[in-house]
């Protein structure tokens, strides 16, 4: 007769090699998104494009996370979690070789869509895992090492992949990733579950629908500057009468999004397993902690896509100084992350993320007065503490507030949401910051030229500054030269430069700052209650993780 106690039952504890490998798992996924930012300016003089189209390689991973983890998550049950983990880590190595040996942008694009097709299976898969390899406190424990080996992931890639991206080159950074992949795929051989489950459906329709509708979404967002906001930009591949692709996408991708929901509130009508259970949206206090999820998740996105912006492309300075720069900042969210929980007992969910919110739209604030051309600033530093710690302290709440409030069963579908709504988020975030900076650029630099008269409409039109994008002043010298500009015409030049992308970045930071004060009202929502006074039955499924 099989024994079918748990570890707990029988007092023995489990060992943790498996979980080394689910950590390095988790790992693996932070690692390879926060190493592109600290590659941007190594991959934009290899392959000679803009960073906006580097910035589409971080939002494609982000897109088909987003788009296929809730299928993910029924894939593992219907294959097997042991099986489906190890077939997806041995992707995620391919997707790495394939980013070393990439001849251009267009391959880089492709392997971030192979690694976040992978990793559509590996974020539902680490909490069914640990689920099968433990419980109890360990279990616990185990869910906690998770969030803080995104945070540990983010400081060991800007810090050693600053280094090797200074020292050698971009491309060493994503061998990293690769012998990574193949660590967890050594410790994969340690873990158990159960065998797949055939008769899981997988609800085709709702798949089709979700996936639409984030394409849609992050396509729109992603090419609205350079599809045109409203009217059709040469650069558009299309148009609708006039309009820019973009915005429709936009509205398109809501209307599947919506589309989404109305399906699966008729299956659960009918009796029929849904691909997630609508009731993790259940509550207004469920809803407010994705909402909040998503803004910090996305804002977030858009300083760590800023930071090494500016500092690579339009400061001419090393990854290494982009790590330096970023240090502070991940530093925070790591140390506020792991610490944030011993205040769930004397402040609710409410009172953290409200505070937490007000400190991030303080910072961006902050910054956006402080900031220069020069990032290693102390009054820009501690901006960047201060908005990692409450970008810190928000990511582990919401998440907690998504967890206490479903049902244990339901910890699958909240692990989907969760997945979802992070990799939307910083898709959009990364998204939205690149177009808004572009934009806010090429107002900039159209307003100046006008004012300029020593600037002459010949002159803008040989180097084409109304398809102006981000370039150092060397690299803009270095284009002036080519033309029949005078040295007074070139200084000129280089100065309207450096103020149109100095007043981009600080009214950039001034518009995240208001959608960081917009996300206080849907915090203010959170559940008020402090984790003494949960009910019994919300607590222990707290407590099991």
């Amino acid at each position: 007769m099989t024994d079918t106690r748990t570890p707990e039952d029988t007092g023995i504890r489990a060992s943790w090699t498996p979980m080394v490998g689910l950590f390095l798992a988790q790992v693996l996924m932070s690692f390879n998104v926060s190493a592109l930012p600290v590659s941007l300016g190594g991959m934009v003089d290899d392959f000679g494009v803009p960073p906006t189209d580097v910035s589409t390689a971080i939002v494609t991973y982000g897109l088909v996370v987003a788009a296929l983890v809730m299928v993910g998550a029924k894939i593992g049950q219907r294959v097997g979690w042991v099986l489906v983990f190890r077939i997806v880590v041995v992707v995620f190595a391919a997707s790495a070789l394939t980013m070393i040996l990439a001849p251009g942008v267009g391959w880089v694009i492709f392997a971030q869509a192979l690694a976040g097709a992978a990793a559509a299976i590996i974020v539902p898969s680490l909490v069914a895992l640990i689920a099968e390899n433990y419980r109890g406190p360990q279990q616990a424990t185990a869910i906690g090492a998770l969030g803080s080996a995104r945070a540990i992931a983010g400081v060991t890639a800007f810090l050693v992949g600053g280094t090797l991206a200074t020292l050698v080159g971009w491309r060493p950074v994503f061998g990293i990733v690769l012998v990574l992949a193949l660590a967890v795929l050594g410790f994969s051989s340690r873990l158990r579950s159960a065998p797949g489950n055939p008769a899981v459906k997988i609800d085709v329709a709702a798949a089709l629908l979700i996936g639409a509708g984030i394409v849609s979404l992050t396509l729109g967002v992603n090419n609205l500057n350079r599809w045109g906001l409203l009217h059709a930009r040469p650069d558009a591949p299309f148009d609708i009468v006039g309009l820019s692709p973009a915005p429709v996408l936009v509205i398109v991708g809501v209307l599947f999004v919506q589309s989404f929901f109305l399906w699966t509130r008729r299956r659960t009508r009918a009796g029929k397993v849904p691909l997630v259970s609508l009731t993790v949206f259940g509550s207004s206090q469920e809803r407010a902690a994705i909402y909040a999820m998503f803004t910090v998740v996305a804002l977030e996105a858009a300083l760590n896509f800023t930071v090494p912006l500016y500092i690579q492309i339009v400061q001419g300075r090393t990854p290494f100084d982009t790590s330096l720069a970023m240090l502070p900042f991940n530093l925070t969210v790591f140390v506020t992350a792991t610490l944030v929980v011993r205040f769930y007992g004397r402040f609710s969910p409410r009172t953290i993320g409200v505070f937490s919110f007000s400190l991030t739209t303080v910072a961006l604030i902050w910054l956006a007065f402080v900031v220069t051309n020069n990032w290693e600033t102390l009054p820009t530093i501690l901006g960047l503490i201060v908005f990692g710690v409450g970008q810190g302290a928000l990511v582990t709440l919401v998440f907690n507030v998504l967890v206490t409030a479903s049902p244990k069963e339901l910890a699958g579908d909240v692990g989907s949401v969760r997945g979802t709504t992070q990799n939307l988020a910083s898709a959009v975030g990364t998204a939205v910051a690149g177009a808004l900076l572009v934009g806010i650029l090429t107002t900039n630099v159209a307003a100046a030229t006008a004012a300029h008269p020593e600037l002459p409409d010949e002159l803008v039109a040989q180097v084409d500054l109304d398809r102006t994008n981000f370039v150092s002043n060397d690299r803009l010298r270095e284009v002036l030269a080519e033309t029949d500009a005078t040295p007074a015409q070139v200084d000129a030049a280089v100065a309207l430069n450096e103020s149109a992308r100095l007043g981009a970045l600080r009214l950039g930071l001034l518009i995240l700052a208001g959608v960081s004060a917009v996300a206080i009202f849907p915090a203010s929502r959170l559940p008020s209650y402090r984790r003494e006074e949960l009910p019994a039955s919300v607590a222990s499924g707290a407590d099991d993780g």
